[in-house]
């Protein structure tokens, strides 16, 4: 881990076993005992040095000792607020960290509240030097809320990141709760949330969620547009260490880098997890009398995997809990993607849908063998995030190893990588007829749809299941091209279908996949 603004490194680097003799950079004798937030305080805390490297040193020097679940004691009157209460309360101007100094950023405490009720310790970076962030309540507007004089301090749970560069502000990103972080691109609002690390999702056994202890940011440096958060992760199962390195714009870019230090063996790990909302679309409106034409996030999981092929699966909300593993080698990219900019689609004034943003994941370096991992819970409500995504690696991670891997956050309005074949535009899906038939029309739309093509075919494939009247429009005014079909699943609970439009044996659009339960 480094201190400085440069790019991340650009190969993944994979330690197994470094044992304690081998640390390039050994923790204070004072760190060696106590709790988790004694080991942060006597390392790290107010009036240490930052050196590169202090935060992994820490989470190694955590990881050898048991998880303390953190406190709970929230004191009144910060307990209990409601959802209303807790988001009126501000940071005044002047208790934005580094406001009026002109370095492009300022940073918003946010206070503990509501369902935050995990503290986490605010420290920032200057020429060197740790600073504690202390709660000042004189710095707050608590939005009517009455805070006694005399009120405890409540801590903090997170922060909000905010660009100032040239005149022109706006809040991108959002670290609070767990391990989760939102960002966005300028001109759009929060959508997708990420996570800094995925444990044991969706099984029986129950989802393990690690959680941030404390945040070291970095002063920004004036004209470099970056600024930089050092997070110290931590979980029954494993310790480790985030840096993120921030560079908001018209799209927002977070360089990641995850070091992870397992106290057991790792199975179930999730690496650049993200969480989206689905509640209903054209292809699945079951059980709704909603005013509005459809409400998500995001449309779909796509993918270009270690072959060069562009996968497109939409997304569903089923009536069970599904998860889909697409296997992979040295993976190139993934996303939870919204394609759909115009107001038309969603016709919601208050939360506009069409400016959530995209969140595309770019490896950096060899992820090796594993799977792109995403679960659907039923939801019945938009604000659940029924959607996960992420990168499972095939191989477990070993108690007492060392796993450092680094990827690309791109939060936009459209992918920097993107199928230059025809793209999936929209999937609908009805009733056919009688019985358990289902109707489905695909719509590709792309440059290379604005001629007759020759030859044009739809390959597709259901399994198990049997496709009935397949029918192909090609529609060249309109660059677009229309598949219809029926899916007759017999007996069967599921069915995974597989579509691609091809001019001979020639691949003109990008696969759609999409996996049919009642």
């Amino acid at each position: 881990m480094r201190s400085g603004f440069g790019p991340v490194p650009t190969r993944r680097n994979l330690i197994v076993g470094l044992g304690a003799g081998m640390a390039a950079q050994a923790l204070p004798a004072a760190a060696q005992s106590g709790g988790p937030q004694a080991l942060i305080q006597n390392a790290l805390g107010e009036g240490q040095r930052f050196e590169a490297g202090a935060v992994t040193e820490l989470a190694r020097a955590l990881s050898r000792r048991p998880f303390a679940p953190p406190p709970n004691d929230l004191p009144e009157p910060f307990a209990g607020l409601s959802y209303e209460r807790y988001v009126a309360i501000r940071a005044l101007p002047t208790g934005r960290i580094w406001h009026g100094e002109n370095r492009g950023f300022v940073v918003e405490p946010l206070p503990r509240g509501f369902v935050f009720t995990t503290g986490v310790s605010l420290f920032t970076v200057e020429d060197g030097q740790i600073r504690r962030v202390v709660f000042d309540k004189s710095r707050f507007d608590f939005g009517g809320l009455a805070v006694p004089p005399n009120a405890p301090d409540p801590g903090f749970s997170g922060m909000r990141l905010e660009s100032v560069a040239g005149g022109q502000p706006f809040e991108f990103a959002l670290i609070q709760g767990a391990t989760f972080f939102r960002a966005a691109a300028r001109g759009q609002n929060f959508g997708i949330v990420a996570r800094g690390l995925v444990l044991k999702a969706a099984e029986v056994r129950g989802e393990e969620f690690p959680i941030f202890r404390a945040f070291w940011i970095e002063r920004p440096v004036p004209g470099t547009n970056a600024i930089v958060v050092n997070a110290l992760l931590d979980s029954e199962s494993v310790a480790g260490a985030v840096r993120m390195t921030f560079r908001p714009g018209e799209a927002t870019i977070v360089d990641v880098e995850t070091t992870l230090f397992p106290r057991v063996a790792l199975e179930h790990v999730g690496i650049g997890g993200m969480g989206a909302a689905f509640l209903f679309g054209p292809n699945v409106r079951r059980g709704t009398e909603d005013i509005r034409p459809a409400v998500y996030d995001a449309s779909g999981l796509s993918m270009l995997n270690g072959q060069g092929e562009w996968l497109w699966r939409p997304l569903n909300n089923p009536d069970t809990l599904q998860t889909s593993a697409f296997m992979d080698d040295n993976p190139r990219g993934f996303g939870l993607i919204q394609r759909e900019r115009d107001f038309a689609h969603f016709q919601d004034d208050a939360q506009r849908f069409e400016r959530r943003p995209s969140l595309w994941i770019e490896p950096i370096g060899d992820w090796g063998q594993g799977s792109v991992q995403m679960i659907e819970i039923p939801s019945d409500s938009e604000i659940n995030k029924n959607i996960l995504a992420y990168w499972r690696p095939r191989a477990a991670m070993a108690a007492g190893s060392e796993i450092t891997l680094s990827y690309r956050q791109f939060w936009s309005w459209t992918p920097p990588d993107r199928p230059q074949l025809a793209t999936v535009w929209g999937t609908r899906s009805g009733r056919a007829g009688s019985g358990r038939r289902r109707r489905f029309l695909v719509e590709f739309g792309g440059d290379g749809l604005a001629a007759p093509i020759p030859d044009l075919r739809a390959t597709l494939t259901a399994s198990p299941g049997t496709i009935l009247n397949h029918r192909v429009w090609a529609y060249p005014d309109r660059k677009t091209v229309r598949v219809a079909f029926d899916l007759d699943p017999g007996n069967e609970n599921a069915s995974e279908m597989r579509l691609v439009l091809q001019s001979g044996a020639k691949p003109l659009s990008e696969t759609w996949l999409y996996r049919w339960t009642p």
